[in-house]
């Protein structure tokens, strides 16, 4: 039985409705009268904002459509539209963000290949360290001082609970990387540490328990930064939950600003390569220009024509200290006084 075809005319065919009349253009607009920004947190698809730098002059805002998944991270610099009154309930959006000056980053450990960016646009990076409860973790430091020379940041290492324990042995292993050592225990004096920080955005981060939140109390007392006591039960619990931007008392300019951070946990460094390391070294950058091709710079018997070998007097010492740091990254093993 042959079967007969169906027959259709202009009715049978579904038109899906347009969404409006307007016609879709890839147009954006310039926002050519936004103001400028720095972005001081970031909670939950809201950032909050100081226009101009001006900690008193606060907004929230939104980030607009156009700039889809672009990521925006406290420390950055944003050009933000809209309600601009900083009023309850109100809402402004970033259209743009600057490009970074500096950006720190880390990895959940050496082999995730997701970057977390910990700030932007900071100067420096103040490494809190506890000489005890919990004991000092020279791994830790020595990652974090690699994420700094990597992202551009000048580091400097923070010491607090020296009372407690000589932080004479601890230090010495990075006295040769001319790195800045300042104490911030309960007793001791902010005088050495407010000079450092003046005029800068310094990023403070450490482990869990180090004191770094009551250290950011003492520097903006109204900040009230969540303390708490370590549990003793691996690296601590976290104090502080999120990342916030502080301006430290005073008018002068350029305002002090400190970028409080959760206590970190590991500090991955999945991005870093062993070049990037010596090349925030203006000397050891030139002496590896001589380095055979591939080498890793860890000297003997891994690489025994590494250049960094040749060099004398406290070139040599840096690169040496530089050299420990790269086995830090390269082996992906703590020292032992990480356990």
């Amino acid at each position: 039985m042959t079967r007969r075809a169906a027959s259709y005319d202009e009715s049978d065919v579904r038109v899906r409705p347009g969404k409006g009349s307007r016609p879709r253009t890839k147009q954006r607009p310039t926002h050519d009268d936004a103001a400028d920004a720095m972005v001081v947190s970031v909670d939950r698809g809201r950032w909050g904002c100081v226009l101009g730098g001006d900690p008193d002059r606060h907004l929230v805002t939104m980030r607009a459509r156009e700039l889809g998944r672009t990521p925006i991270v406290v420390g950055d610099n944003v050009s933000v539209v809209g309600d601009l009154s900083g009023k309850p309930d109100t809402l402004a959006r970033i259209v743009r963000v600057a490009e970074r000056s500096t950006i720190l980053r880390r990895t959940a450990d050496d082999s995730d290949p997701y970057e977390r960016i910990v700030v932007a646009n900071a100067d420096q990076l103040l490494i809190v360290t506890a000489m005890a409860d919990p004991p000092p973790r020279t791994g830790f430091v020595e990652r974090a001082l690699a994420a700094a020379y990597v992202g551009g940041l000048a580091p400097i290492l923070c010491l607090t609970k020296s009372d407690l324990a000589d932080p004479t042995e601890f230090t010495a292993a990075f006295a040769d990387l001319d790195l800045p050592i300042v104490r911030a225990g309960r007793d001791d004096p902010l005088d050495d540490i407010l000079t450092i920080l003046d005029g800068h955005l310094t990023a403070l981060i450490g482990h869990s328990g180090v004191g770094k939140s009551t250290l950011v109390n003492r520097l903006v007392p109204e900040a009230d930064r969540a303390t708490g006591v370590v549990s003793g039960v691996g690296k601590g619990r976290h104090t502080s939950t999120q990342s916030v931007a502080l301006a430290l008392p005073g008018d002068e300019l350029p305002r002090t600003w400190v970028v409080d951070t959760p206590g970190i946990r590991s500090f991955g460094l999945a991005h870093v390569t062993p070049d990037d390391i010596v090349d925030a070294f203006d000397d050891l950058r030139d002496a590896i220009e001589d380095c055979p091709r591939g080498c890793t710079h860890l000297g003997p018997p891994a690489d025994p024509e590494c250049a960094l070998d040749l060099l004398e007097g406290h070139s040599h010492r840096r690169a040496m200290a530089v050299r420990q740091l790269l086995v830090a990254v390269t082996t992906g093993v703590e020292s032992p006084s990480e356990s």
